[in-house]
Order: C-alpha cells, then structure tokens, then sequence
C-alpha cells in the first residue's frame, strides 16, 4: 500500500517504513504526526484519487529526528570588477518514519 501526500509545499509518495526528510515540523522527536492532506491512497490495483484530496484519508507517521541540510553555497562574481559576494544556506528538515496509511 502507498499514498502520496503534500507537506511543505512538496508531494512525497510514501509507503508503510518508509523513512523520508520533509521541511521542518513543530514536533518533538518522538512524537507522533497525522498528515490529512492525501492525495492518491493505492493497493495494488485498487487506486483511490481525491479532487484534490482524498476525504477521510490520513497518514501516521512519527518524528525521528530534527536537522539542517547540507550547506549551500551561494557565489556571486564578475570578473574584471573586484566583485565577489558569497553566501551560505542550511535548510531545516524533519526526518519522519510512515507508520500507517488509512483510506477513507
């Protein structure tokens, strides 16, 4: 069984264990999340597609760990012209563990 759900302004398609980085939750590790927002539910050949969300659809998952991303580099520069400006960016995540997926 999988589903696909949306969070973060981003659609992750999940299954039952599935250990995955989303943006960053108000959660404590260890707690347990409840995601509404399904999209699609499938069972084999048994699909279910919502308009835009499936009613009744939910998603359990638990809170592993809290983090940063890896480090992105931002750099600017024109040569010639002593111009060179740079940047860095961590973006946080939450790492989740699925562990239930309900249809309606």
């Amino acid at each position: 069984m999988y589903a696909v759900i949306a969070t973060g302004g981003k659609q992750y398609r999940v299954s039952q264990g599935a250990v995955l980085r989303v943006e960053k939750l108000d959660a404590e590790e260890g707690a347990s999340v409840e995601f509404d927002r399904v999209l699609l539910v499938g069972d084999g050949d048994n699909v279910s597609v919502g308009k835009p969300y499936l009613e009744g659809g939910k998603v359990q998952a638990t809170v592993m760990a809290q983090g940063k991303a890896r480090k992105v580099e931002i750099v600017k520069f024109h040569r010639r012209q002593n111009y060179r400006r740079t940047k860095g960016h961590r973006q946080n995540f939450t790492q989740i563990k699925i562990t239930g997926i309900a249809a309606s």
